[in-house]
């Protein structure tokens, strides 16, 4: 990483252009280009629509019954979606202002910006002490707090500072600037005392580093205190890049490359722009492997490859991708579209401001990454052809049950067939207390319950580092991937196991159009009668008949085939944790047999079609 003498020195020399903080110069001609673009159409629709809400209802309360729910029931989007749609509505106010001024909405916008300034704490209840002993014996008062919302607000209202110029109220400014410094700049640099997120190898140091460190960058002119606040988070990003092995790969999921990896990004550029390029956190070790890794897990847009705590379908951020490419040259996801200002639900200004500045709709379209990817440290392995014009894939992991976001999966896959997931990874269940607590595993999106791999003896896979899957063998021939996964340690000692290995071998033919999966799990037992439920998980109805499962979805096709002289096959609708925002049908295919001797050997073989377009 660079070193702090190099951070100053290029700090206090810095020359950069102030319209250019952004990675964009803020011209007439830019804001022109951007209402005339098509690709943002859309996207400008809603913000006007979003605007004139603003303009015409009420800023929702954030109430302290609201508040208190978290610590009272462990429930968080009561409080949440008042607190995200203020975020809202200051993201599409100050856009509206910037590119298209509307009667009203600068003084809208003001009494927004005031109201922000009036809340209590700009980080969540999640994130707060989670009870009010712990509340009395913290050292940061709430108000003072910096998680990763209270440092995106500050980064919003910096950067809405940045954007509006001198058209907003002094006193607003002044209040904004002096809320930041109390709030913010005040906690994070002037102790000795360091918030978790400062040495932390998940997303929370970048997101925090990054959008604190951007507000940084925008508002502070003493060079001298910039250059120590910077340096500061310099570290913290580098904790982040620590989080990553060679291979580059996300164990959080897409979602949270998307959202940590992008922080990185943005503050990487603002910083370059500041520095007038002596500055390149993108030239870093690391950076061009964690920069693919997006291009990989891609499946038919918007699906990906799923595992952790990944939302369903993300979208991805136009301008961030447009940006590592023409940067770096990073493999692109396939884009097929700007994103609409309601799909990220919590606002961010970070991204929607870069999309509409950095994103390159020569981009769009571009071919999907085909081959065979194997992420030798997070033991992902990923296979995407193109067949009669459509996407297959498969994808399988190992790895360990501790990681960040960790869901006990050990020996999970899924199959995309046609341009369609039909086996799944359910990917992020619903946020509360008990989702991130004691309770964790009980959730059906996290268990091993939830996945598609075995219950052992009545045991389920344990949560923990010490259980593992281990790649033994990854095969990559011309016709045929065969992955070996050596799953003993992913039970406990209670599953009875001397051994399980889950091999896989998967092909695509391109001649038929077709692809097949051959699984087969092989165990030994340390008793002669075992109990064995092989599991099976979709959000598509399948369809059982003597033999054989089939999962016939609207873009593609899976016929599962398996020794119905051993299992019997059973159908289960799960519940969906009870989420009130993503409400979803979830179907479990079970086979099970009470009969399993000291030495068993199940073959499962998927036949993948697609349909006809």
């Amino acid at each position: 990483m660079i070193s702090f003498n190099r951070i100053r020195s290029a700090i206090l020399s810095a020359k950069h252009t102030q319209d250019h903080l952004l990675g964009a110069p803020l011209t007439d001609e830019l804001k022109k280009s951007i209402m005339q673009s098509e690709v943002f159409a859309p996207l400008l629709e809603d913000i006007r629509v979003e605007s004139a809400r603003a303009r015409k209802e009420p800023v929702p309360a954030l109430l302290f019954s609201k508040f208190h729910l978290f610590v009272k029931q462990g429930t968080r989007v009561e409080y949440q979606k008042p607190y995200y749609d203020r975020r809202g509505r200051l993201l599409a106010l100050a856009l509206e202002c910037w590119l298209f001024p509307v009667e009203g909405t600068l003084e809208t916008l003001e009494d927004l910006l005031w109201m922000i300034c009036e809340e209590h704490s700009w980080a969540l209840p999640a994130h707060l002490p989670w009870s009010y002993e712990k509340l009395i014996e913290s050292s940061v008062p709430m108000a003072q707090m910096v998680d990763l919302f209270a440092a995106e607000t500050a980064h919003a209202l910096a950067e809405t500072l940045y954007l509006l110029q001198d058209r907003l109220n002094p006193w607003v400014v002044h209040r904004v600037k002096e809320e930041l410094e109390r709030r913010v700049f005040g906690p994070v640099f002037s102790s000795a005392y360091t918030f978790r997120w400062e040495w932390r190898t998940s997303n929370w140091a970048s997101v925090c580093a990054g959008a604190v460190g951007m507000a940084a960058l925008l508002l502070i002119d003493d060079g001298e205190r910039l250059a120590g606040m910077i340096g500061r988070l310099v570290g913290a990003m580098a904790c982040f890049l620590e989080g990553f092995a060679v291979d580059g790969c996300c164990q959080e999921g897409i979602s949270y490359w998307e959202y940590g990896f992008g922080y990185y990004v943005y503050f990487a550029e603002m910083l370059r722009e500041y520095t007038g390029g002596e500055l390149d956190l993108l030239q870093e070790d690391k950076i061009t492997a964690i920069a693919r890794f997006p291009a990989v897990v891609a499946l038919t847009s918007p699906q990906s490859v799923s595992f952790s705590d990944c939302v369903e379908q993300p979208f991805l951020s136009t301008g961030l991708h447009s940006r590592l490419h023409d940067r770096i040259q990073a493999p692109l996801p396939v884009m097929t579209r700007a994103a609409r200002f309601h799909e990220n639900a919590t606002y961010r200004f970070s991204q929607t401001v870069r999309n509409l500045l950095w994103t390159d709709s020569t981009h769009f379209h571009r071919p999907y990454a085909e081959g065979t990817y194997v992420f030798t440290d997070a033991s992902w392995v990923v296979d995407k052809r193109m067949l009669s014009g459509t996407l297959f894939a498969f994808a399988a992991k190992g790895g360990h049950n501790n990681e960040p976001h960790n869901h006990n999966d050990l020996g999970h896959f899924i199959l995309h067939a046609g341009g369609e997931t039909l086996l799944v990874d359910l990917g992020q269940g619903a946020y509360t207390r008990d989702y991130f607590g004691d309770k964790r595993y009980e959730h059906v999106h996290t268990s091993s319950e939830g996945h598609s791999v075995p219950v052992i003896n009545g045991c389920v896979q344990g949560a923990g580092e010490s259980y593992r899957g281990i790649v033994r063998e990854t095969d990559m021939g011309q016709q045929m991937l065969v992955v070996k996964l050596d799953l003993t340690e992913a039970y406990p000692e209670a599953a009875g196991l001397s051994s399980f290995n889950r091999t896989f071998q998967w092909a695509c033919d391109p001649a038929s159009g077709e692809a097949e999966l051959k699984m087969t799990d092989a165990f030994v037992f340390r008793v002669s009668t075992n109990q064995l439920t092989e599991a099976f998980i979709s959000l598509t109805e399948p369809l059982i008949e003597k033999g054989c499962v089939i999962w016939d979805g609207d873009q593609g096709k899976v016929e599962m085939y398996y020794e119905a002289d051993l299992l019997a096959a059973k159908h289960e609708v799960l519940r969906n944790d009870a989420n009130p925002v993503r409400t979803r049908v979830i179907h479990r295919v079970r086979l099970h047999t009470s009969k399993a001797p000291d030495q068993a050997e199940f073959l499962f073989r998927f036949r993948c079609t697609a349909k006809p377009s």
